[in-house]
């Protein structure tokens, strides 16, 4: 016998804000109740057609299962502030879900990615053997395209997502017309970069690892205080890095040095306050973590790491900002024992943080003793 469960999400709760259900809903007559009561709430809400799409998929599967085989639909419900505490009560409720009807295999139904992002929450406690995914077919028109954004900037979460970088972006654009000249065409120019960096965010994740360390905040009030501190502490060293940048950029170009050179007396008068920034930031989720326990050690090395990072371009930049000043470089041992004795006295400090690390970790394994690493 094969035990086949059909599961919808709802991770931003519209069954409970708007039909006023509370999640886990078990069971075909359940569901259906729960999307009549949906529908007649907001017709135009696409969890509707999302649990539509389960009871079809659960229908289909019942008629055309062989004898002895079971089938059973839930709804997942999730929390209106879509994030760590969304996901945690979907997973509880998988686990009653999952404990009351013990599926071998399950089919998710969704109506968009958001709900598929739970997708691993889902994996760790049922094998998924199909995503179905329910798109509304709707008109192509020039009206109706109008009509869905007339609609979803009527809605609160989409509103906030599409008004506010366009706002920014006009923002700052308007404020870089209006100033003068240097500082306006600085403005402008700063645009593509936190474009660029906004991107980067996206890309390497850091929108969720904020969330967790905002997560994590709430939960340990009184580290969280330290931690912000430190971390106000990167936001000044972040100015001090720009204005060291600017004062030593204008003072090189004032001085005759070419464009290249300034730029790289810039970036090597700044460098010091990037690591700075870089510390304290580390510094301030290192509390984070050991007041919750769940420090590994691993961003003791990452701060070494970044020493090691620091001290050789410290060295580069100095080096590259003599030899494009007209000054040649010395490429015999003592010079290059002098340049290379800081770096490799980092990379020995990093060596060293690493095998101090995994001995600490290796011993709190073996049940020596917990170093809360």
């Amino acid at each position: 016998m094969t035990r086949t469960l059909i599961l919808t999400v709802d991770r931003d709760d519209d069954l409970g804000s708007k039909a006023a259900i509370r999640g886990p809903v078990i069971g075909r007559r359940q569901v259906l109740t729960a999307a009549l009561r949906l529908g007649i709430a907001d017709p135009e809400e696409s969890d509707t057609n999302a649990i539509l799409g389960a009871l079809n998929q659960h229908d289909t599967l019942a008629e055309g299962s062989e004898s002895g085989d079971d089938v059973e639909i839930a709804i997942l419900t999730g929390d209106e502030k879509v994030g760590v505490r969304s996901d945690r009560a979907i997973a509880a409720q998988l686990e009653e879900v999952v404990a009351e009807f013990q599926p071998d295999r399950a089919i998710l139904v969704t109506d968009g990615a958001e709900d598929e992002s739970v997708l691993p929450i889902l994996q760790s406690q049922v094998r998924i053997d199909h995503v179905q995914k329910i798109i509304v077919k709707q008109s192509k028109g020039i009206e109706g395209t109008y009509y869905y954004i007339v609609k979803a900037l009527e809605d609160p979460k989409w509103r906030a997502k599409m008004l506010v970088p366009i706002a920014v972006v006009m923002m700052i654009i308007g404020l870089g017309i209006m100033l003068p000249d240097d500082i306006g065409a600085l403005l402008i120019g700063g645009l593509p970069f936190f474009f660029g960096f906004y991107l980067l965010a996206k890309g390497l994740g850091l929108e969720n690892t904020l969330g967790r360390v905002v997560a994590e905040m709430r939960e340990n009030a009184d580290a969280a205080m330290f931690s912000s501190l430190l971390w106000a502490g990167s936001v000044f060293a972040a100015i001090f890095a720009v204005a060291q940048a600017w004062a030593k950029y204008t003072g090189s170009i004032n001085g005759g040095d070419s464009r290249a050179v300034a730029y790289l007396s810039a970036i090597h008068a700044s460098l010091a306050w990037i690591i700075i920034v870089f510390l304290l930031t580390t510094a301030g989720l290192m509390i984070l973590k050991l007041r919750k326990g769940s420090f590994s050690g691993r961003l003791i090395i990452l701060a070494a790491f970044a020493m090691v990072i620091y001290s050789f371009l410290d060295k580069a930049l100095n080096i590259a900002i003599q030899v494009l000043g007209g000054t040649s470089y010395q490429f015999n041992v003592t010079t290059i024992i002098e340049d290379g004795g800081e770096p490799l006295a980092w990379l020995a400090v990093l060596w060293l943080t690493m095998t101090i690390v995994r001995g600490l970790q290796e011993r709190q394994t073996s049940g020596e003793k917990y170093w809360g690493i």
